[in-house]
């Protein structure tokens, strides 16, 4: 028989060790993943520098150029508004 060994049990990495064992290992890990994206820089739309922060629910500031707009939650940009963006270029291509 191979010898199979068992990874550690109950290491929960990140900002998301703070809630122990509770609340389930999937809800922990989407915590997690959202604290890290929305505590990252992001790229700037005005000035294109990676200097992008979140100050509340939905507002973001730039670093740099001092740009601050209205955005995701956690993310600067959510795909809706990426969708939207296409959609508009594409309109614009068509027009010209």
């Amino acid at each position: 028989m191979a010898s199979h060994h068992q990874k550690a049990k109950g290491k929960v990495t990140g900002s998301a060790g703070r809630f122990g064992c509770r609340y389930g290992r999937f809800v922990r890990k989407r915590v997690n993943e959202m604290e890290k994206v929305s505590g990252a820089l992001h790229r700037c739309l005005r000035c294109d520098t990676v200097a992008v922060q979140r100050r509340g629910t939905g507002i973001w500031e730039c670093r740099k150029c001092g740009f601050k707009f209205a955005g995701g939650a956690y993310v600067p940009q959510t795909p809706v508004h990426n969708v939207a963006l296409r959609t508009i270029e594409r309109a614009l291509q068509k027009e010209a």
